[in-house]
């Protein structure tokens, strides 16, 4: 996949149904799917971070970053979730391109952080490392090294540890 054959921007009300269907091929049911659609209603949505990429005439991946709040300080800082690939262009580098454009668009607008619950082999890829070394701590069960977070600028974390506290959107 050439780079500068996909273009990413953001979702517009238009590419709904279509990011819609992204998640619910990529995760092989409707539960992220029905997450996106939660999330563009709540109050930490951030319509400038939710980005679509687009190859030809086709939506072909998606990602979204909503605000957490992180223990007991007021951090501007972001989960990254969901990030979905259609099944016939994962594995292309689209993905990457997504959340490559989705930190620059973070930290042109201010925030400091983002946290991801994903895989460990992907996400370091892009800078991310477990959030426990911040002392951020994940409000799921979930293993210490799937749990991370990255600083979009130095020193943004420093002083910040607790539990993350996603929007309720999250845990429906």
């Amino acid at each position: 996949m050439q780079p500068n054959s996909v273009i990413i921007q953001q979702e517009t009300k238009v590419d709904h149904k279509f990011v819609f269907e992204i998640h619910k091929q990529a995760f092989r049911g409707e539960e992220e799917a029905i997450l996106v659609d939660r999330l563009r209603t709540s109050p930490v949505y951030v319509p400038s971070l939710s980005l679509v990429a687009i190859i030809g005439h086709r939506i072909a991946g998606h990602i979204l970053f909503t605000e957490i709040k992180i223990g007991k300080r007021n951090v501007h800082a972001l989960a990254l979730a969901p990030l979905a690939v259609l099944p016939e262009f994962q594995h292309q580098g689209i993905g990457g391109m997504l959340i490559r454009e989705g930190l620059s668009k973070a930290a042109e607008a201010g925030y400091g952080s983002v946290i991801v619950l994903g895989h460990e082999h992907y996400y370091p890829k892009f800078g991310f490392v477990p959030a426990s070394r911040w002392g951020i701590t994940s409000p799921f069960d979930v293993p210490d090294n799937v749990f991370m977070g990255m600083e979009l600028f130095p020193g943004a974390l420093d002083g910040v540890s607790g539990m993350v506290e996603y929007a309720p959107e999250f845990l429906h």
